[in-house]
């Protein structure tokens, strides 16, 4: 992985990335804009560090000799575009770790120019998408005439700051789902329903989150819709914030929200990343015949799993020579079992009851 170029590598998400391509023999080149976090790095990893800033003009020069940018800086919406566009002038492939929808959607628009231009554009290698785009696969692949598909995610984790700020980020979003194969923004508690995670119906709401973009992409279907489980008791919370969230968008209270973020948010510790574990639910269906499959997906803690699922996608990218040009996804690039790879993953195909079940768009909504 000499000639890999880790970006954002200081970050809580970044280190953990970094340390798990050391351990598996690499030697990453790792880059950030706070210099002194990057020579403190590098030095006690012994590494080649680079400050590089996004806005400098010779960025184009700075990852030439890259074969591969992985970006692991968020909130990406602000570090993919930038890197990107210097990738497709120095034919370089870029990864990235975002759950961004904003972000999938904006690379998935640069898909002919990264074909012209023999660049593979992967985001979405860590926790977001991998275990999900995966499971949407193996789903489909079960009923390959569905048009309809659901994805639940179940966590307790604890958040990094690079995920805190991104949720500061896009709090003005509210959330979004698929329809018709157009993304439509609703508010964040558009639909609720009970889903299985294994132990039970819990309640869960519609999320914003980068599989209504890379699903669609995976497996053709065109209505998609994303939930997470939360307790029934925070729904008027939610409800409350999604009405209060213009105040985010006001560059004050956004900057007063990061700080806080910046001083009292780390991310899960080595316990947490040891023990925790998630999630993650899917069903498609297809509404001509009310036929439905229906899977689980148990993944380890989402950040370890992030760390170990980025580096394999970028050994995947920089050794194998067959990863297809342009916007890809996890699944459609390495295949709807790549998560079955990661450590810690187990996947269960469910039976789906006979019985009726409201479909996911009602025709004419």
């Amino acid at each position: 992985m000499d000639s890999l170029l880790v970006y954002g590598s200081y970050g809580y998400t970044g280190r953990l990335i970094v340390s798990e391509a050391v351990s598996r023999g690499g030697a990453p080149t790792i880059a950030g804009r706070d210099r002194r976090r990057v020579a403190e790095q590098a030095a006690a990893l012994g590494l080649e560090g680079r400050r590089i800033d996004l806005e400098m003009d010779d960025l184009e020069a700075e990852i030439g000799s890259f074969d591969a940018v992985l970006n692991c800086a968020g909130p990406f919406v602000e570090t993919a575009e930038p890197l990107v566009d210097a990738c497709l002038e120095t034919g370089t492939d870029y990864l990235d770790v975002t759950g961004e929808f904003p972000v999938f959607e904006r690379l998935r628009r640069e898909d002919e120019a990264a074909r012209a231009a023999g660049v593979t554009l992967l985001p979405g290698v860590g926790f977001d998408v991998v275990p999900t785009d995966c499971l949407a696969a193996t789903l489909h692949e079960r009923l390959p005439d569905a048009d309809q598909l659901r994805l639940g995610i179940k966590s307790d984790l604890s958040f990094s700051r690079g995920t805190a700020r991104t949720f500061v980020e896009l709090a003005d979003h509210g959330s979004v789902v698929r329809r018709n194969d157009r993304l439509l923004s609703v508010p964040a508690t558009f639909r609720t329903r009970e889903i299985d995670f294994g132990e039970g119906p819990e309640h869960a709401v519609t999320i914003p989150m980068g599989d209504v973009v890379t699903a669609a992409h995976t497996t053709g279907i065109d209505s998609i819709e994303v939930y997470g489980a939360v307790p029934a008791w925070t729904e008027p919370l939610l409800s409350a914030a999604d009405s209060l969230r213009w105040l985010l968008e006001r560059s004050p209270i956004e900057r007063v929200a990061n700080r806080a973020i910046d001083a009292f948010v780390d991310g899960p510790d080595e316990r947490e990343l040891a023990t925790e574990t998630a999630v993650v639910w899917g069903e498609v269906r297809d509404s001509e015949t009310g036929r439905r499959a229906r899977g689980r997906l148990r993944t380890p803690n989402p950040y370890a799993l992030t760390a170990e699922s980025a580096v394999r996608a970028a050994e995947r990218v920089l050794a194998d020579g067959q990863i297809e040009s342009g916007f890809q996804t996890p699944a459609r690039a390495f295949g709807a079992d790549f998560v079955l790879e990661l450590s810690g993953t187990d996947r269960e195909l469910l039976e789906v009851p006979d019985e009726a079940e409201s479909v996911l768009l009602e025709p004419g909504e």
